[in-house]
């Protein structure tokens, strides 16, 4: 298993396949205001590219052609402020989409724990350490710690997404979740045109 840690930009020739497990780090929780600071990726096989970006240096040739390709499909957990975050910064809409934590709410819904910690010990066995989740994402030089817990987040994403989808299944949810994803992108422009807390379709 091997972090690779890149500033400003994924090295041309890297590749991800079909599918790629993406996370953000941000300096907050509002997009509009907390700053992008790290996008992880992984494409299953053990290894996590962590890009680091400076403060409002967004150009990344590469990585964006990855996030807009529309044959790969971006897996996140709770993909909703991921969008957001990386529509607002990179300007870049991903599509197709699939969210470990819509898959989680639509099938276990025999608990209310679906945080990527929750989810990793109870499919996969994992532990997974949040010591260094809120610590200063913008800080010119990460932390081996850092880069660590930051890769942790995408590293067990397709195992995760494997289990769900065999919940999917089994109750007859894979349509509706489905559309649930398709949803998502405009979930999160919603997001960041201001209404984040009012739900547009209630009476």
């Amino acid at each position: 298993m091997t972090n690779h840690l890149h500033k400003g930009d994924l090295p041309s020739g890297v590749t991800f396949g079909a599918c790629v497990a993406i996370d953000t780090e941000t300096m907050g929780l509002n997009p509009l205001r907390d700053r992008l600071c790290l996008i992880q990726l992984s494409d299953g096989e053990g290894d996590a590219h962590v890009v680091q970006f400076a403060n409002g240096a967004y150009e990344a040739p590469n990585l964006k052609a990855i996030l807009a390709d529309p044959h790969v499909t971006t897996l996140f957990h709770y993909a909703r402020f991921d969008l957001a975050v990386i529509r607002h910064y990179l300007g870049v809409d991903c599509s197709p989409v699939y969210c470990t934590k819509v898959a989680s709410k639509l099938t276990r819904t025999y608990t209310d724990r679906h945080s990527l910690k929750d989810l990793c010990r109870e499919i996969l066995g994992v532990e997974l350490s949040k010591q260094q989740q809120s610590s200063d994402w913008g800080a010119a030089e990460l932390s081996k710690q850092q880069i660590e817990y930051a890769a942790s987040d995408v590293l067990h994403l397709h195992g995760l997404r494997a289990h769900l989808d065999e919940l999917l299944s089994r109750h007859g949810r894979t349509e509706l979740a489905r559309a649930c994803f398709d949803f998502l992108p405009t979930r999160a422009a919603l997001d960041l045109a201001g209404w984040a807390e009012i739900d547009i379709f209630e009476h």
